[in-house]
């Protein structure tokens, strides 16, 4: 548990999600496989994707632009911004800058950092780091991925369960609300069940790797599904048991959207009733990074957050990646 003189407490939030909705009947077209099929087994029925031109720097811009206008924050008050993401515009500049640029934050520098699904909450623990030490005042960390990009429509194991979307969360100092604790975790000995091979160092584009169709995901969804439901359970057991939190006085859960089965375990393992969880994978599908922000900007627009509460957060990604989180919710109702 950490013991520092300020806590990292989310102080803004905010979202956006493309226009465009692709339905299970949308799918049905492209691939064997139906709406039935798709809603039992996922949870999902629907998922936003970008129309040509907009991708993960714009939903980004457009999420923390959300986040400023409804909170009355001012670009040049931010002082680092934080990107979560796998699929950046480009290899180079990162994504920070972009965003850095497009929102006039002139005072504020920053990174990319990549983790899949995992990323925006490794994410929040970096910028916790950097408010508690007193570097930063105010941090801004975007989850945000346009899966669609990276998706082969041929697959019907993949190609079903992503969306396209982005979240975003400002950090700043607190004696009493904020992040209280967290475990974070890799093992890169899952990697090979969940990954992208084309396109880095390793195996650059070439004729080969389009011809082989190796710059989309591809996973091994019954090893990925059954590492994920045991991840997520243990490590959101372990942290909740360490700060005698129980489905009693857990005030919202808010999992990665990867699968329906996959929360609903890690909730009954935390002993929860439906009320005092968060989902929307029915509506955005898996959107990656942007999951977390995402749900934590429904959850306070829709007043299912007060000031005081006891929220967990989980999630479990590539690499494999995972982990929980405990924060006290420092903001109050939604007006």
């Amino acid at each position: 548990m950490k013991q520092t003189p300020f806590k990292a407490n989310i102080t803004a939030v905010g979202k956006y999600l493309p226009k465009k909705v692709i339905t299970n009947q949308d799918m049905e077209k492209l691939v064997d496989t139906s709406d039935e099929w798709i809603q039992s087994r996922t949870g999902i029925r629907e998922r936003r994707k970008v129309q040509k031109g907009e991708a993960t720097v714009e939903m980004s811009t457009n999420a923390v632009h959300n986040l400023m206008k409804n909170h009355n924050i001012s670009p040049e008050e931010i002082d680092t911004i934080i990107v979560a993401t796998v699929t950046p515009d480009m290899i180079l500049p990162c994504s920070a800058a972009l965003i850095q640029k497009n929102i006039n934050a002139v005072n504020a520098w920053g990174y990319d950092l990549s983790a899949a699904c995992s990323g925006f909450l490794f994410g929040l623990e970096s910028g916790a780091a950097l408010i508690e030490s007193g570097r930063s005042k105010k941090v801004i960390v975007i989850g945000a991925d346009t899966m669609s990009s990276i998706l082969n429509y041929e697959d019907r194991n993949t190609c079903i369960l992503f969306g396209d979307g982005a979240g975003a969360v400002l950090l700043e100092p607190s004696e009493e609300f904020g992040i209280i604790d967290s475990e974070l975790r890799i093992d890169g000995s899952g990697g090979e069940y969940l990954k992208v091979d084309g396109g880095g160092s390793l195996n650059p584009a070439s004729h080969e790797t389009i011809t082989n169709k190796s710059h989309y995901v591809w996973q091994d969804g019954k090893t990925v599904y059954k590492f994920a439901v045991r991840g997520m359970a243990d490590i959101s057991y372990e942290v909740a048991t360490r700060n005698n939190l129980s489905g009693d006085n857990i005030s919202l859960f808010i999992p990665h959207q990867a699968n329906k089965r996959i929360i609903d375990a890690t909730a009954k393992r935390l002993g929860l009733k439906e009320s005092q969880i968060m989902i929307n994978i029915d509506t955005y599908a898996n959107t990656t990074s942007a999951t977390l922000p995402i749900c934590i900007a429904e959850a306070y627009e829709n007043n299912r957050l007060k000031q005081g509460d006891n929220v967990m957060l989980s999630t479990f990604g590539a690499g494999f990646s995972w982990g929980a989180m405990y924060l006290k919710w420092g903001m109050s109702t939604h007006a």
